[in-house]
């Protein structure tokens, strides 16, 4: 397994880079075993700074190969619960003992099972594993101002259109990021140490260039490289337009 970097190497390594999403699932028909880590050499071989990966089985696999820091979450009940990334202390620390560098957890206006809201896992991760970094998922700039003042190390609206605070208005919405709550989120985290991190339908690398000059310290893209099917019916979706126009 590759070395844990230090939370200076990470900082260093991340900022106003490419951080890969390199994920999968078994009903997706590009799925195939060891595909998760297949994806992370080729993000590495291409240049990526880092990567984000689900679940401790994915994260020590790729540690085994690819030399770049993790961002790793662990998916329970998706679908399921309202909070479901990395919901409890036990998850994340799991995350962490699979090698990863930062650890990913909702940050959002639910509650937990135990009543409490997600927030409060931040806190409770800082306490019981210093050494690691906290990576915020939130839906809104207001979500992303508690989980920065709980001690958040990035946040990143990577729930935006996932959660019913946060949820899209039109469906054109989803082939374009939102460069409006990007501006929110980076406006509502100043004064604080968090930085963040643009996650969310940046589908071109002129899309990411333009997310760093609005003040995202890295970029994570994951349908557009991994998600070969997505990317796909992006198209198909737009040229069907076209002929209904």
């Amino acid at each position: 397994m590759s070395e844990r970097k230090s939370k200076e190497e990470v900082y260093a390594s991340l900022e106003d880079g490419l951080i890969v999403s390199c994920q999968a699932t078994p009903a997706e028909p590009h799925y195939m075993p060891g595909i998760t880590t297949m994806f992370a050499e080729c993000a590495q071989w291409a240049g990526a700074k880092g990567l984000r990966v689900d679940s401790p089985e994915n994260i020590r696999a790729i540690k085994e190969k690819v030399d770049l820091p993790v961002v790793g979450i662990w998916k329970i009940d998706r679908n399921v619960k309202d909070v479901y990334l990395t919901p409890t202390l036990e998850a994340a620390q799991a995350v962490w003992d699979a090698g990863a560098e930062i650890i990913a957890l909702q940050a959002t206006n639910h509650k937990r099972d135990d009543g409490q809201l997600s927030y409060k896992t931040i806190e409770e991760v800082k306490a019981a594993i210093p050494e690691a970094l906290i990576f915020a998922d939130v839906a809104t700039a207001e979500d992303a101002r508690i989980a920065a003042e709980c001690g958040a190390d990035f946040v990143a609206p990577t729930l935006y259109g996932y959660t019913k605070a946060g949820c899209f208005d039109k469906l054109d919405i989803k082939d374009a990021p939102d460069f409006y709550l990007l501006r929110d989120i980076v406006d509502a985290i100043k004064g604080t140490d968090a930085r963040v991190i643009m996650e969310g339908k940046v589908s071109t690398p002129e899309i990411a260039v333009q997310c760093l000059y609005m003040g995202a310290y890295a970029v994570v893209v994951g349908n557009a490289i991994t998600r070969p099917h997505i990317t796909a019916k992006r198209f198909a979706r737009m040229l069907n337009r076209y002929h209904e126009e």
